[in-house]
C-alpha cells in the first residue's frame, strides 16, 4: 500500500513548519527579513509546500486557526489539502499511482515554559487511483477515516537550541510518520540542524536522514527547507528535497 507514502510526507512537511513558535521579534525591520505585521497577535496561519524525490512527490496547503492566538494555550483547528504521485511495481508491472487527501483536525495547544505540545485528531478523507489499474491495491477509490497528529517543540537552551518531534497516523491503510529534528539558532534568523524521519504502512517503510533550515524569515513569509538521503524497503535510495512557507494573519 505504497500510495499512503505521499500523504504521510505531506503531513510531516506540514508539521515540521508549524511546530515552532514565532521568532520574529529579534529580526531587523526590513522587507527581506521581517514577518508580516502583527504576527505575534495572529489567529490564522496559512501554509503550503512540496516534497520531491525521484520515485514520488507531494504538494500541500492549508490553514491553522487558533481563536485565542497562535502562540497561546487553547483550542486550535488544522485543515489540510494534499496530493501526491509515486511509482511502484505490482506483479512485475510498473504502476504510477496518485492520491489526494483532505483532513479536518480540531486540537489543543499546551505551552509550559520552553516546551510546546500540539495535539490534533479528526476526519481524514482520501482518494487513490493508479495507471494502469492495479486490482491488488486495496486503497483504490475513496475512503474516510480518522487521523491524529502530535507536534512538540522544546528549547533546552532558549533561543539557542531546539528539539522538535512529529508523530502522525491514519486509520486508512495503517499509515504513520515519525520525524525528529534538532537545531541551533543561526544569526538570529533561522534554525539549522539534522533531521531523521521514518514512515510507511503495513507493507512499506521509508527512512530519511538529512538537514533542515527552519523559520527563515524572508520576503514577508516564514520558510522551511530540508534535504538529505532516502532509502526504502523496496531497496530504492536517492536524495530528497522539500520546502514549506507560511504566513500569519
Amino acid at each position: 500500500m505504497r500510495c499512503v507514502r505521499g500523504l504521510t510526507v505531506a503531513w510531516i512537511g506540514v508539521t515540521s513548519v508549524l511546530a515552532g513558535p514565532v521568532k520574529a521579534g529579534s529580526l531587523p525591520d526590513d522587507w527581506l527579513a521581517a514577518p508580516p505585521p502583527n504576527s505575534h497577535d495572529a489567529t490564522i496561519l496559512y501554509f503550503t509546500g512540496a516534497d520531491l524525490w525521484h520515485k514520488g512527490s507531494s504538494a500541500y496547503g492549508g490553514a491553522v486557526w487558533s481563536p485565542g492566538g497562535l502562540d497561546k494555550d487553547g483550542f486550535t483547528l488544522k485543515t489540510l489539502l494534499a496530493g501526491g504521485d509515486y511509482l511502484y511495481q505490482s506483479a512485475g508491472t510498473d504502476i504510477r499511482g496518485a492520491d489526494v487527501v483532505a483532513s479536518f483536525l480540531p486540537g489543543y495547544r499546551f505551552k509550559r515554559g520552553n516546551l510546546e505540545i500540539k495535539m490534533y485528531a479528526g476526519l481524514d478523507i482520501q482518494h487513490h487511483w493508479t495507471l494502469p489499474s492495479d486490482p491488488s491495491n486495496r486503497l483504490r477509490g475513496t475512503h474516510a477515516g480518522a487521523r491524529f497528529n502530535i507536534d512538540t517543540w522544546w528549547e533546552p537552551l532558549p533561543a539557542r537550541m531546539m528539539v522538535a518531534t512529529t508523530l502522525t497516523g491514519s486509520t486508512i491503510g495503517g499509515n504513520y510518520g515519525i520525524r525528529a529534528a534538532t537545531g541551533w539558532r543561526m544569526f538570529e534568523r533561522f534554525w539549522f540542524g539534522p533531521e531523521i524521519e521514518t514512515s510507511g504502512d503495513r507493507t512499506y517503510r521509508q527512512y530519511r536522514a538529512g538537514a533542515h533550515v527552519t523559520s527563515l524569515q524572508f520576503g514577508g513569509f516564514e520558510w522551511v527547507f530540508g534535504a538529505g538521503y532516502i532509502h526504502d524497503s523496496d531497496r530504492r535510495s536517492g536524495m530528497y528535497g522539500r520546502f514549506s512557507l507560511l504566513t500569519r494573519r
